[in-house]
């Protein structure tokens, strides 16, 4: 391949795809990301290696891996993303925020307990700037933050989720979620004083779809307790699992987030030894982004309603 030359150009929207390889490991699962082809994602991919003119991938078993020139790109290509960033954010500036919409990325859970005052809050202090809402977890969340179709990003730390080193992101936690443990009203624990999860490990499960970020949380803090959960439905609707436990059909870890969906239902919360389980939720937006007005004031609201949560939640 040939050297880099002295007029050495590149195709950022061809960085993006390197970008979202390295995030998704394998060129099918990035052709499904980006809504591309597996074949337009190689071409996207050799056609960044001819202009940069190292070599990028390189076959692995039958898939591909990066090289070692990739990832050195991959760390400018990071440095260049957050630099436009910090070009947008100031060109918004000078035009004192006045942009006109703004895109909230965010898990169904938040949507249903944190987002609501945040969005009247907005409309007071944004009346001109239209906030839209879509539902997404990591990693489609952080391929929507990256493109631009999302400007916030509003998740919960598990597997799929960057890492907090991750530099792309600018990142800050907003609040714990704790999972309360949710049982059928005649269940034979209820008024037994504080309980260890592992009670439980011969109960039947309701949890979520194991790609899912509560799904995942779940498993994981049953895991943490010693125990692998026997899973008899798995539901991602918050109110339907709750009606599933009601109908003494297993028991669940439920977010207070969405308290509202079980308060009212004949369940009980028990109370659990130790360390209660929970989630931590924060907020991304992308680096170089932090001096945008309008985003400024979104992320705002987000940790004012996280500090809410954190006093009385």
């Amino acid at each position: 391949m040939e050297q880099v030359s002295g007029t050495f150009t590149i195709d950022l929207r061809r960085l993006t795809v390197l970008r979202e390889l390295q995030r998704r490991g394998s060129l099918a699962r990035t052709a499904e990301a980006l809504r591309l082809t597996p074949s337009a994602v190689s071409q996207q991919l050799a056609a960044l290696a001819r202009e940069a003119g190292v070599p990028l991938t390189e076959r692995e078993g039958r898939g591909v891996r990066l090289t070692g020139q990739a990832r050195v790109l991959l760390a400018h290509a990071d440095a260049i993303a957050a630099q436009l960033e910090r070009a947008r954010a100031d060109l918004a500036a000078y035009g004192e925020g006045g942009r006109g919409s703004v895109t909230v990325g965010c898990f169904s859970s938040g949507i249903l307990g944190l987002l609501p005052p945040v969005l009247r809050d907005l409309g007071e202090r944004l009346p001109q700037v239209r906030v839209d809402v879509v539902e997404a977890e990591p990693p489609d969340l952080f391929t929507a933050l990256d493109s631009g179709q999302v400007d916030v990003a509003v998740a919960v730390d598990f597997a799929k989720a960057p890492p907090h080193t991750d530099d792309r992101y600018s990142r800050e936690d907003l609040f714990t979620d704790v999972l309360d443990l949710v049982v059928p009203a005649g269940h034979r624990l209820v008024g037994q004083g504080p309980v260890g999860l592992r009670e439980l490990a011969r109960d039947a499960w309701i949890v979520g779809a194991a790609e899912s970020c509560c799904g995942a949380v779940a498993r994981s803090v049953c895991a943490a307790a010693g125990f692998t959960p026997d899973v008899r439905h798995a539901v991602n609707d918050w109110g339907a699992l709750a009606a599933l436990v009601e109908a003494g059909q297993g028991v669940a870890l439920i977010p207070r987030l969405v308290r509202d969906l079980y308060v009212r239902r004949r369940v009980v919360v028990l109370e659990t030894a130790g360390e209660p389980a929970a989630r931590n939720v924060f907020a991304a937006v992308r680096a170089g982004s932090d001096g945008d007005a309008v985003l400024g004031v979104v992320r705002d609201q987000l940790r004012t309603a996280g500090q809410a949560w954190a006093v009385g939640g």
